[in-house]
């Protein structure tokens, strides 16, 4: 009886380290969100005290840095502002992606289908004897395997160079 008391212990404290914290959906934590912080551009000495910007309250500051358009860039992106027009360059790219219509509020829809999909499928998940990846739990329906996918396509003809070979 020890024993399986035991057994049960340790693999109750072994899957407690198999936490996959970024994926979680929930937390419950009161603590700050570390992703809200970024760290600000070094400082710099200005050529002239005499000519300094004009502060502006409540705007960016010369320091401060934006990971969306370093992402942007590091991407090989367009950085500058993101309402400008788009250049002609792209023309032909936007218009055969917009062919069939283009609804201005997609990210809001699928955000509210997204939470109605995560509500239904996680009604009964806040019960768990130990800590779970919710991302898992949510959309495992939805996983693919990439190994049968490549299978797969390769029994149908396609050529697969990214993939590794079988």
């Amino acid at each position: 009886m020890r024993g399986i008391a035991a057994l049960i212990l340790i693999t109750l404290g072994l899957t407690a380290c198999g936490d996959k914290g970024l994926r979680n959906l929930r937390t419950d934590s009161a603590g700050p969100d570390e992703f809200l912080l970024q760290p600000v551009k070094p400082l710099e000495a200005p050529a002239n005290y005499t000519e300094l910007p004009s502060p502006t309250p409540g705007q960016a500051n010369l320091t401060d840095r934006s990971a969306v358009s370093e992402g942007v860039a590091a991407l090989g992106g367009r950085t500058g502002d993101p309402n400008a027009a788009i250049p002609a360059s792209d023309g032909a790219l936007v218009q055969h992606v917009s062919r069939r219509g283009v609804d201005p509020n997609i990210r809001a829809e699928l955000a509210e289908a997204d939470a109605a999909f995560r509500k239904r499928r996680g009604r009964f998940g806040q019960i768990r004897l130990v800590p779970t990846d919710r991302y898992d739990d949510v959309y495992r329906r939805f996983i693919l395997n990439a190994r049968s996918e490549a299978a797969k396509w390769r029994r149908a003809g396609a050529r697969t160079p990214s993939s590794p070979p079988s």
